[in-house]
């Protein structure tokens, strides 16, 4: 099982730990695609402020982050599980996960980034500021730019079992799944459903969404489940208390598409 998740826009620092060492990272056919992110953010980011203010999107308030990003080479790591915060994170649980669920967690978990394309869990990575929106000057958007590097690598990071696609749409520019490996992945969608005058209404709510696949991951983990593929997650979601939606694709091939409904948070 190969779990796919977006980063979070707030993260911890890596104040105290190692410096980076890209050498390190997982996936290492990622790495030359990494190194040349780095070094234009980085670049970008010790120069022109207003310009790296600009391309990466930040209010006035969030000014400071152009600094991090420029010392991004110096700077202190942590294990990217540590890393990522915010509410998908925060239910997911990661710290409080026992011996076996961390394991798994070590083992399926990959989180997406406009920086590093992919990481798993335990990457050392520092704390920075680059989502996947951001088009550099050189570079390009890049979402495009990893799409390339990403289809070298993951296929293989995926194995032969479940695929679970828990990407915001951003992060699912970089890589789509094709061929045998779409036909075995699932994408999930969390809707809120609500009853107005009578009648059910449904809608996509952020908090809810991401706090929602925090929490069913780690049910996954916590229970050692590794569905081998979408209908087996139906069936083990279902199992796990979830109310799920699904049908198969009409063409093989083809992601399924899931929908967890839920009612609170």
């Amino acid at each position: 099982m190969l779990v796919l998740l977006p980063p979070s826009e707030g993260k911890a620092t890596g104040d105290g730990g190692p410096t980076l060492d890209v050498g390190s990272l997982s996936l290492p056919g990622l790495n030359p695609a990494r190194e040349a992110v780095l070094e234009e953010l980085v670049e970008l980011c010790a120069g022109d402020t207003v310009k790296a203010q600009e391309v990466l999107g930040l209010s006035q308030g969030l000014r400071g982050e152009i600094g991090k990003n420029a010392g991004l080479r110096s700077a202190g790591t942590r294990p990217a599980g540590e890393i990522y915060t915010g509410v998908l994170y925060d239910a997911l649980g990661l710290a409080s996960l026992d011996a076996r669920a961390r394991r798994l967690a070590e083992e399926s978990l990959l989180v997406f980034s406009g920086l590093w394309g992919a990481v798993r869990i335990g990457d050392r990575i520092p704390s920075y500021r680059c989502s996947m929106g951001v088009k550099l000057p050189a570079l390009g958007a890049l979402g495009a730019y990893w799409r390339a590097p990403m289809a070298e690598v993951l296929p293989e990071a995926a194995g032969a079992g479940l695929v679970l696609d828990l990407r915001s749409a951003a992060y699912a520019t970089a890589w789509k799944p094709k061929g045998e490996v779409a036909g075995r992945t699932a994408t999930v969608r969390v809707l809120q459903s609500k009853i107005v005058g009578g009648v059910e209404k449904r809608s996509v709510v952020s908090h809810f969404n991401k706090a929602t696949k925090g929490r069913l991951v780690r049910d996954l983990l916590t229970a050692g489940l590794r569905p081998e593929g979408p209908a087996e997650l139906v069936e083990a979601l279902r199992g796990l208390g979830y109310v799920v939606e699904a049908e198969a694709p009409a063409k093989g091939g083809k992601a399924w598409a899931i929908d967890v409904i839920v009612t609170e948070l």
